[in-house]
C-alpha cells in the first residue's frame, strides 16, 4: 500500500471510530472537564447518617430546652423552613443583640471554620460553644443534659439511638449529625457544573465570568463558593462594621436567599451588597450592568433541601434586632 494508501485508511478508520461513539459518549468528556477545571465545585449529596441519631439531632435543634430559660431553640435563628438563619441583622435571643448577623446554617459543614470569626474548628465545638454562649443560649451541655433526664420520653429517645443515657457527648453529637445533613445540593449553577447546559442562562453565565473576570473568586471559590479562608474586609473603603478586622469568608451557597448582608447585616438587597463589595474590596465602581450580571449568576446557587428550593425568611429583612 502506497503512503498516501495509508493515510487514506487511517482517516477512514478514525471516522468509523467517532461514529460508532454514542454522541452523549462523546460529550462526556467536555462534561467533566467542565466541572473540574472550574474554580467552583458541586456540592456533593449528603453523607448518608444514622437515621435515629439524625431524628434525634433535629428535635433537639426545635428544643427550647437547650436555652437556660427553655424560651428558644437552634431553630429560632436558624429557620430550616426557609434560609437556614433569619431576617434580623442581629438576633436577639437572650435580651441582647448578638454581636454579628445569623450565618445560615446550610452547608455549614462544608466550611473550614465556623462563624464570623471563625473562631471554631470543628460543629461539636460549635454546638458546645453556643449552648455555653450567654448571648445564644446561655446553657451548657450538662444543664441540657439534666432535662432531657428527666423527660421519660427524651431518655427513650437517647436510648434508642445511642444505647445509654442522654449525657453531654451524645447531645452534641446528635446536634451535630443533623447539622451534617443540612446540604443544599441540586442548585442551577451546580447542574450546569454537571453538564447540563441549559440549567443557566446565556445572561447567567455571563455574570459568572464578570464574577471571575473581576476577581470575586479569589475569595469565593470552591465546594462552598467561600467558607475556606480568612480575609481582611474594607480594604480600600469600609464595609459594614471595622471589627474585627480579619472574617473567615462567607459561603455565598443560597445568598440569594439570605438578606440581610455582611457580618453586621447592615445591607437589606443582594445588588446593594454587590456593589459594596466592589468598593469596599475592588476599588472599582461596578456599573449596573456588572451588578445584574453578577447577581443573575448569585441567583443560580440557590440549593434544594428536602425537595424544595431554599427561599428567602418570610418576613422583609431587617436591619435591626428582634428576639427570635
Amino acid at each position: 500500500m502506497t503512503v498516501h494508501g495509508c493515510e487514506t485508511a487511517f482517516l477512514l478508520l478514525a471516522f468509523v471510530c467517532l461514529n460508532a461513539i454514542s454522541p452523549a459518549a462523546a460529550q462526556a468528556p467536555m462534561l467533566q472537564a467542565r466541572a473540574g477545571q472550574e474554580p467552583i465545585t458541586p456540592i456533593p449529596a449528603p453523607r448518608a447518617q444514622d437515621p435515629k441519631r439524625l431524628l434525634l439531632g433535629e428535635r433537639l435543634f426545635s428544643d427550647r430546652r437547650l436555652s437556660h430559660d427553655n424560651t428558644h431553640s437552634c431553630s429560632s435563628c436558624h429557620d430550616i423552613g426557609t434560609n437556614g438563619a433569619s431576617a434580623n441583622a442581629h438576633d436577639v435571643p437572650e435580651g441582647r443583640p448578638m454581636a454579628f448577623n445569623t450565618p445560615t446554617v446550610f452547608n455549614v459543614s462544608l466550611n473550614f471554620r465556623l462563624n464570623w470569626e471563625g473562631n471554631f474548628r470543628s460543629l461539636e465545638e460549635g454546638a458546645e460553644q453556643s449552648l455555653r454562649n450567654p448571648a445564644i443560649m446561655a446553657s451548657s451541655p450538662d444543664e441540657v443534659v439534666s432535662k432531657l433526664r428527666a423527660d421519660p420520653e427524651a431518655a427513650t429517645q437517647f436510648r434508642d439511638a445511642y444505647g445509654r443515657e442522654p449525657d453531654a457527648a451524645a447531645v452534641l453529637d446528635a446536634i451535630v449529625t443533623f447539622e451534617r445533613s443540612l446540604v443544599t445540593p441540586g442548585s442551577r449553577f451546580d447542574r450546569w457544573l454537571k453538564g447540563e447546559a441549559d440549567a443557566i442562562t446565556p445572561e447567567e453565565l455571563s455574570g459568572y465570568q464578570v464574577f471571575k473576570s473581576l476577581g470575586c473568586i479569589a475569595c469565593h471559590q470552591g465546594v462552598n463558593v467561600g467558607g475556606n479562608l480568612f480575609q481582611r474586609h474594607g480594604i480600600f473603603h469600609p464595609l459594614g462594621s471595622p471589627e474585627p478586622e480579619m472574617l473567615r469568608v462567607p459561603s455565598l451557597r443560597n445568598v440569594a436567599t439570605t438578606p440581610p448582608y455582611f457580618h453586621d447585616g447592615s445591607v437589606l438587597t443582594l445588588p446593594e451588597a454587590v456593589k459594596a463589595m466592589g468598593m469596599a474590596q475592588l476599588d472599582r465602581v461596578l456599573t449596573e450592568q456588572q451588578i445584574t450580571a453578577i447577581v443573575a449568576f448569585l441567583n443560580t446557587l440557590t440549593g434544594v433541601y428536602r425537595d424544595r428550593a431554599v427561599r428567602p425568611p418570610t418576613v422583609a429583612p431587617s436591619t435591626g434586632t428582634a428576639r427570635p
